[in-house]
This record gives structure tokens, sequence and C-alpha cells, in this order.
């Protein structure tokens, strides 16, 4: 890939260090204003890198990388740096914590409404919302282990008391954001009859079969997850009485609290859980925004630092089943049946009947991370690939668009969600999804970074490489934002809006494509079988010319071509040990060693014809 990850996270860091520090303070908000979503994204832009990337480490000021320090050089040097950042950390914090101590998860300047001259009530401003809920996940996480490491590294008593104070609300947000997701989760069961049944069975029919053989086949690839869903006891979701066979169903997350959602029973302080008001009914925005950031909570970090308490790792697996059930049944939908997958049939059409592009979208990334979760077959990828290939093409991410496309609407201003069970305190709500681009861009990598056929992988590389050219051509390229995102005028000519502000849901997005890409670049590369079966042969053949080698040459001391010898014995054992891994490596080393002792063969020949 083009993509250099560690040189543009730099660049990344450095622009928005600039951005946020400002006249020696830091400065909150971008274009959509100061929220506990923003803000979460800002600091994420700085934490999740730092939490992530060994070499983007802030929590130990004396390993701080001098690149870093560098790019981060108007936040001060490696000891101030991880000081701002606890004050930064602090004030955002007690900023989202209402003053009866419960955590604030308000969506607010995201809140948009379905007419432009109408704007949301104070009431529906301060609703909670899945994306907080899954930005705190993430970033009260990566707070706790830079608390928990920078804590080794102060000796004075006034910021050890802070780090104490942050961790009490850091681990208050991050239960109150799991309880929040428990009560966000929703099961949708509906009688195949339906409009909502009618609608799924058109969806998963792709071969014209019998409507009866379609739905009865659909419910036994079902049955596993209907089963367990009928065992979930928490939390919303539970109260779906499931035991009706017939019946179809759909789940994962709303957009907020659902109405009436029971509260979740726990001893952990997160103060009074409030009453919800979003529609019984899972949205894919906003379920696949929640599986990221639950992913999160039973990362090898999180287990590794302890992060978590026992009380934690309760609503952990709670979470966990749900997360793994809202998988087992997507992927299921969307690869079901004998023919072309539904995922295939673009755009995809939920059970509202509204069809979309970024739908198509939505379920890929649900499907890539069932993959990637259990490391399926390169017939699969292949066919995602395929998918992810007429996503950018239909996007105009990979073809230019013509004036008055109508594809350039899905990244400005991009695709309105309607929030059901807004307009109970106000006008209807609206979320405003923009983020087709990076999305695509990120799902790639993650099915690339399975990928174990050379060919898919190298497909995939290069669809990634067109996507983030269209990305990075998209950040500001003067003024106080330069190097941020987002500016699609810049792509697409037919965008006349213009910004000064950087938009933060664009930018941290970007910074997790890059974290992506650099866990994807560490990885070991793959590996041909037969490329393996090749360089064993190869190796087999060096090792009897180097034993016959020995015999006629043996390793006496003063001998001018032993060390040449020694050299190429080296060589074939280092070939030996990473063969398994690196079969193209290993076969540069045994062609160097299969010359060299064609030229100690050739010249002990032509030293005997000469006697």
């Amino acid at each position: 890939m083009r993509l250099q990850p560690r040189q543009q996270l730099l660049e990344l860091w450095e622009a928005a260090a600039r951005v946020s520090c400002r006249d020696g303070s830091w400065s909150w908000g971008g274009r959509d204003g100061s929220n506990s979503i923003s803000d979460a994204e800002q600091l994420l832009c700085f934490m999740y890198p730092a939490s992530e990337l060994s070499g983007f480490r802030l929590d130990t000021p004396d390993e701080t990388a001098d690149d870093v320090l560098a790019a981060l050089a108007r936040l001060g040097d490696s000891v101030e740096i991880p000081k701002l950042l606890l004050k930064v950390i602090g004030d955002y914090l007690r900023t989202y914590t209402a003053e009866d101590g419960r955590p604030v998860f308000s969506g607010g300047g995201y809140f948009r409404t379905a007419d432009e001259d109408v704007t949301p009530t104070a009431e529906q401003l301060r609703l909670d919302v899945v994306d907080s809920f899954s930005m705190s996940v993430t970033l009260m996480l990566g707070t706790l282990g830079f608390l928990k490491v920078f804590r080794q590294s102060v000796r004075r008593e006034s910021i050890r008391r802070e780090i104490r104070e942050l961790e009490d609300l850091a681990s208050r947000r991050l239960s109150a954001a799991m309880v929040g997701l428990l009560r966000s989760f929703t099961v949708n069961a509906f009688d195949p009859g339906s409009p909502q049944g009618l609608t799924l069975l058109r969806q998963v029919n792709q071969t014209g079969a019998p409507d009866r053989r379609v739905l009865d086949e659909l419910r036994r690839a079902l049955r596993p997850v209907r089963a367990r869903l009928r065992d979930l006891t928490i939390g919303s979701g539970s109260q779906v009485d499931l035991d009706n066979d017939n019946l179809l169903f759909e789940c994962g997350w709303t957009w907020g609290i659902v109405k009436d959602a029971p509260d979740v029973a726990t001893p952990l302080p997160i103060g009074p859980q409030p009453k919800g008001v979003a529609a019984d009914v899972p949205l894919l925005y906003f379920t696949v925004n929640a599986l990221v950031g639950i992913a999160d909570l039973f990362s090898e970090r999180t287990r590794v630092l302890g992060l978590l308490d026992d009380e934690q790792l309760t609503l952990a697996q709670a979470i966990q089943r749900r997360w793994d059930l809202t998988q087992h049944y997507w992927r299921t939908v969307a690869m079901s049946g004998r023919g072309a997958w539904p995922l295939e049939d673009i755009p995809w059409q939920t059970t509202d009947e509204r069809e979309s592009d970024y739908f198509s979208l939505g379920v890929s990334a649900m499907v890539i991370q069932s993959l990637v979760s259990n490391r399926s077959s390169d017939v699969d990828l292949d066919r995602v690939a395929g998918v992810l290939e007429e996503l950018a093409v239909r996007a105009r991410i990979t073809r230019r668009a013509i004036p008055g496309d109508p594809s350039v609407l899905l990244h400005s201003p991009g695709l309105p969600v309607r929030l059901l069970g807004g307009e109970e305190l106000g006008p209807d709500l609206v979320w405003i999804v923009s983020d087709f681009a990076v999305k695509l861009l990120k799902r790639t990598i993650w099915a690339a970074s399975i990928a174990r056929n050379t060919g898919t992988r190298e497909r995939l590389l290069t669809l990634a490489d067109h996507v983030w050219r269209h990305i990075s051509r998209r950040r500001f390229i003067d003024g106080p934002s330069a190097g941020l995102w987002d500016q699609p005028g810049n792509v697409f000519p037919d965008v006349e809006a213009r910004h000064e502000e950087p938009s933060w849901y664009m930018t941290e997005r970007v910074v997790e494509i890059l974290v992506s890409a650099a866990y994807a670049g560490a990885e070991t590369p793959l590996s041909s079988p037969e490329l393996v079966d090749l360089a064993m042969q190869m190796l087999g053949e060096a090792e009897h010319l180097l034993d016959r080698e020995l015999v006629t040459r043996p390793l006496v001391a003063g001998q001018t071509v032993q060390p040449k010898l020694r050299g190429v014995q080296a060589a074939l054992q280092r070939a030996r040990a990473i063969l398994g891994d690196r079969p193209a490596t290993a076969l540069a080393l045994i062609q160097d060693a299969l010359l060299d002792l064609e030229r100690l063969a050739a010249a002990r020949d032509s030293a005997t014809e000469a006697m």
C-alpha cells in the first residue's frame, strides 16, 4: 500500500495539535461544535494511536520517540505532554458528568432535524446516543491504560492524586457506557407476511425460489441466534417473545436508549439511569458503530492491563453475547442462499424499505468483522472484495463523478438517518452520516489483513490504495485546519460548501484507518504453499551440497575457504528458521547460498584440471 501509517499519523498529530492548542490553551469543538461525541473524537485523535501503537506511546516520558515529540512540540516536551493530557481528560470527564453524578452521553450539535430551518429542542439535544456510548468505551479504555502506565513515572503526590480521581471518573463513565449499550440493544420480531417480513424475504431470495422454501431455510439458519437471544436477561431486547418460531426477527442497536428499556441492575456507581425514547428497531449505522467500540472491551490490551473490574466484566460478558449474536445474525442474512448473496444485491434494502449503498457498506462491515473473527475462507473474501470494489465505483471514489451525480450526496451532505422516537420531544430528528469513504477503506484493510490468497490480498490492497488517494485529497490544504479533514469539495466540484473548521467526526475515523493499516503492516506476510514447497526442495539441495563441501574441505583453522562455508551454513540455518512464515525471503537466502557453493565447486574443479 502507498499509505504510510507512521508518517501520516505524525503529520495528522502535528495538525491536530496546532488546531487543538491555540494561544497556549486547549480549544474544544470543531465544525459541529462541542458535544460528548465530538470532544471524544478530538481526544481519540491523540489517545487512540498512543494506546494502540507502541511507537506512539505518550505514557512513559523516557521512551517517547523523537519524531513523536517533534510532531507534538506545540503541546510540550515528553514530560509536559502527558501532564497536558491529564488536564484535558479531566476537563472532558467533568464537563460530561451531570450534577447528580451521572455521566452524560448527549449528541448535542450532531442532532439535526428533517427540516433545515428548524432546530432540535433543548430536550432533544440532551438525549443519549449510541455513538457516544461506543466512543466512550474506546476512549475510557485508552484513558485507563494511559493512567495506569503514566502513574509509574510520577512521584509528585498532587499528580498521583489527580490520576486516582481521573481513574474513578473514567471507570464510572466506562461502566455507564456499557449499561447504555445494554439498554440500546433491540430485537425486532415481525410476521413473515408483514411489510417487514416480505422485504426481508425478498432481500434474501436471490434465486427466485418459492417463498416458503426461502422462509424455511432462513428460519433454520437463524435458529441458533433465536435460541441464544431467548437467554438474554438484562437490558433491552430481553423482553421480546421469540418462542413463536413462525416469526422472523432482526437484532442490533438502535440510536439511543430504547423506550421503556428496563434499568440494568448493577452495584457500579453510575448514577440514575435515564429513560429512553428510541424506537425499538435496530439501525444499521448505529449497530456497526456499537460493534466497533464493543470489540475494545475484550481486546488483548484490555485483558493484559486488567482495565475491567469484576462487575464491569459481568457487563462486558453480557455485551459480548449481543456482539456475537448480532454478527452471526447479519452474516447469516447477508450470505444466505445457494446463488448470489443478498449482500451482492446492491443497494441493501432495510426492513423499513429504505435502500442505500451505505446500508450495503454497513452489512459488509459486519460480514468482514465476522470473517476476521472466524478466519474464513478466501472464497468468501473474494466475493466480499467484489462488493467493496463495486461500492467504491458506485460512490464515485474510484470513478469520476459527473455534474449532478447523485452518488456525491453520500459524501456531502451525507445520508440522513431518521431517529425514530425522538419526535416525542420535538421535531423529527435525523443523524447525518458522511463517512462512507473512510468506512470503506477501513473494511478493505481489515479484509486484506486476513486474506491468505495473494491474488485476493493484492486486489484488496489495490482498492485500498485508490480509496486512500481519494481520502487524502479531501484534507484541508491551507488555512488553520490544514492537514485535517474534511473538505469534500476538493474532490467533488458539485460540492459548493467550503469549511473552515475541521470535522473531528471524519478526522478521528481517518486515525482509526491509519492505526488499522499500522497493525496490518506489522503482521507476518502471506506465505504461499507452493512457494514453501519450492523453498523446501531448494533447501534440501543446498544443504546436501554444503555437506559435500564440508567433507571435501573440513573446517580447519587457517583455511581461506572456511569463512565462506560458515556464511553459507548460517544463511541456510536462517532460511530453515523462517521458511514457514517468509518463504520468499528464505528462497533469496537459499539462492545466494547455492551461488556461493557453485563458485566454490567451480573453483575446485578448475584447480583439479590445472593439476
